[in-house]
């Protein structure tokens, strides 16, 4: 098992946001989390990155308890993070945010080597090399993002909201860009809104109503439920 949460609750402030939530991603699986605004979806992205702490139950990875870590020492087991609105560093060029993904890291062949062939998953990005992240266009911030937790050389990759604010054509990228993490060995935690994109490319998926989960299983059978037609799949 890669990963494993188990029967964790946790506040976000003084609300509470998780309530005795478990889960499991296998090596090489994208798993779908899915719910409503206020589920508590980042809530619990963040404690598996050890931004926040959990009041009970704990989160494995690899073995380890981590729970308790803070989220450098997360970064460093191979966990990387891709929050919510891509924070990426606005001041800095698109090569030195690549660089401050792989800031932990010693081996500089493999960090350039690595840094070139994020170049070949984004195109785009190659292109504006030497361009400030800021002045990039959503849909290059959001593929930055990626990139730069890419350059973690993670095991485990955390997507929340990828798709968020980006048009249809890019949308279609966002499923592209799991699928090939996928392809290239990694597992992925996908948090999504866009629940049909969410479980067009996910193994097996969870739905999440107000800090419970309410609902697992593989990805295609979930999304054939009723009820996550009805409320999330527009029918």
């Amino acid at each position: 098992m890669l990963l494993e949460v188990q029967n964790l609750t946790c506040n976000y402030g003084s609300v509470p946001a998780l309530k005795d939530v478990s889960l499991t991603v296998e090596e090489g699986e994208v798993v779908a989390l899915i719910g409503a605004n206020g589920a508590g979806k980042s809530t619990l992205l963040r404690t598996i990155s050890g931004l926040i702490h959990p009041m009970s139950g704990q989160v494995t990875f690899l073995s380890k308890r981590i729970s308790h870590l803070a989220p450098h020492a997360v970064v460093r087991l191979g966990i990387a993070h891709v929050p919510e609105g891509r924070l990426v560093f606005a001041p800095m060029t698109v090569v030195d945010n690549l660089k401050m993904g792989a800031y932990r890291r010693k081996d500089q062949k493999q960090i350039k080597s690595d840094m070139e062939r994020m170049f070949e998953y984004f195109p785009a990005l190659e292109k504006r090399r030497k361009q400030l992240a800021g002045s990039l266009s959503g849909g290059e911030q959001q593929m930055l993002a990626v990139a730069r937790a890419l350059m973690v050389s993670p095991r485990l990759v955390l997507m929340d909201e990828p798709s968020m604010g980006l048009s249809p054509i890019l949308v279609e990228t966002v499923a592209d860009i799991v699928v090939n993490m996928q392809r290239d060995g990694l597992s992925v935690l996908l948090v999504e809104q866009n629940a049909a994109l969410a479980l067009s490319v996910a193994n097996k998926a969870y739905v999440l109503e107000i800090g419970r989960v309410v609902l697992e299983g593989d990805a295609k059978v979930v999304a054939s439920d009723d009820r996550v037609r009805k409320a999330y799949l527009g029918g």
